[in-house]
């Protein structure tokens, strides 16, 4: 039985090149474990990226065959995503081999360490990177494992998604969208936001009631209702519209890609778009400063903040159009990246591909009205078909049926099936001062698609 991360050293990682599983192989490795793991990405004689950099830390990499499950294995990790018909899980029963998924490896690494949970609908991998920068400039040596990649560990030749340091703390996302968030048991819990995503409210509250609980320290956002609601002490939350908190931010300011603001009258200016990184960099600093760091320090560790992967990534300008790709996927997320970029340019050109038919179908009404309330008079949204991502789904609802309801309300809403038309079909709507923002999320493909966009412009 399993029950303690001292009762394993030979881990192996099926579906490993996943990001959230990437993320805590690496960790583990970190930590001096020997680790392995295989994914269905893998190809004899192919060329993959995230199994060149987790070789290079140290990690061995399998075709999905079963060949790297070996007597001396003594944990399987499985994604979500994985069956138990695939060949691995079978051999591993054969073999007696204990078999957990990641959420609850992820539940044990998190009582072994200081653990700060970064917990909320929107912002959890913004928030848990600038936290890490805030802690690491503080000299607090923290340990990372994130949804994303940090643009200042990728320039180093790594994911970027885990990181290990000497200190206590340890900064980790609980992922709400399948429950697993109930599970951590940290020394402070961080609530950004609440907002119908995945799931109905009244089963997020259900959730987001159990972190609270769990958590020994718990921070809200006072500026969020439903967060606010969850409030354990109102001295330690934060707060972006004059509600009552211990950290209020004002005088919000964006010039380009470069925002200022103060909190408790110390300024703040940090290298990103939009109000909504002003209330993740608000929601680390509060976080930060009840462990000790000071305000000042928190300044100072975000004033060289690099962002992370494909979250507002600017690729540059060319002939007056900035190209911005971004993973925003739900309505609110999707509202707020269209509002970072209204002033770095006059026009938006927005491009969004919806994943699931289902998440879509669930969520068309709150797209709609947040999507419409982010256009301009002279904005625009683009979309291409839903992104399939398998099973047995059920395909009752186009990303058309979107823009046609868009329309309806007299925005410059546009249907181009196929994303790779999308250039195209655009150009003559380009100005020599607009901006392409690209938005989606979950396709493994959404990387290069931008890079060819970038080289189409």
């Amino acid at each position: 039985m399993i029950s303690s991360i001292k009762d394993f050293k030979n881990p192996f990682f099926i579906g490993i090149a996943g990001v959230g599983m990437s993320a805590i192989a690496q960790y583990l490795k970190g930590i001096g474990m020997e680790v392995s793991g295989s994914d269905r990405f893998f190809a004899p004689d192919e060329y993959n990226e995230i199994k060149e950099k987790l070789e290079a830390e140290g990690i061995h990499c399998f075709l999905q065959n079963g060949e790297g499950i070996t007597a001396t294995t003594d944990l399987i990790v499985a994604s979500t995503a994985i069956e138990d018909t695939v060949m691995e899980i079978q051999k591993a029963k054969e073999l007696g081999i204990s078999i957990i998924r990641r959420s609850e490896l992820l539940a044990m690494i998190a009582l072994s360490k200081k653990t700060i949970a970064v917990g909320g609908t929107s912002g959890k991998s913004t928030t848990s990177a600038m936290l890490f920068d805030i802690l690491e400039y503080a000299g607090l040596d923290p340990s990372i494992i994130s949804g994303a990649g940090l643009t200042n560990l990728i320039k180093k030749g790594k994911i970027g998604n885990a990181k290990v340091g000497k200190g206590d703390w340890l900064v980790i996302e609980a992922d709400e969208s399948d429950g697993s968030i109930v599970q951590y048991k940290p020394e402070i819990g961080l609530l950004l936001n609440i907002d119908k995503d995945h799931q109905e409210i009244d089963e997020l509250m259900r959730v987001f009631g159990e972190f609270k609980k769990n958590s020994k320290k718990f921070i809200v956002n006072q500026s969020h209702p439903l967060a606010r609601s969850l409030s354990q002490n109102i001295s330690q939350d934060f707060s972006t519209d004059q509600q009552e908190a211990g950290y209020i931010a004002k005088a919000f300011k964006q010039s380009g890609f470069n925002i200022q603001y103060s909190i408790n009258n110390i300024q703040f200016s940090i290298k990103t778009a939009g109000k909504h990184n002003m209330e993740n960099a608000l929601a680390a600093t509060a976080v930060a400063n009840s462990i000790g760091v000071d305000l000042e320090t928190c300044a100072a560790g975000l004033k060289n903040y690099e962002g992370i992967y494909r979250r507002f990534q600017v690729y540059g300008q060319k002939n007056g159009v900035w190209l911005i790709d971004d993973y925003a996927h739900n309505p609110v997320k999707c509202a707020a990246a269209i509002k970072a970029c209204h002033p770095v340019a006059k026009k938006v050109i927005a491009w969004f591909q919806p994943h699931g038919y289902k998440p879509t179908k669930f969520l068309r009404k709150e797209f709609v009205e947040e999507i419409a309330s982010s256009l301009r008079q002279d904005d625009e949204i683009w979309m291409s078909e839903i992104f399939y991502v398998g099973g047995t789904a059920v395909k009752d609802i186009s990303a058309n049926d979107l823009i046609n309801d868009l329309k309806s309300l007299g925005k410059n809403a546009f249907f181009v099936e196929n994303r790779n038309d999308f250039v195209a079909a655009a150009r003559p709507h380009f100005t020599d001062d607009c901006t392409i923002l690209l938005m989606a999320a979950r396709d493994p493909s959404l990387e290069q698609f931008a890079k060819e966009t970038w080289e189409k412009l």
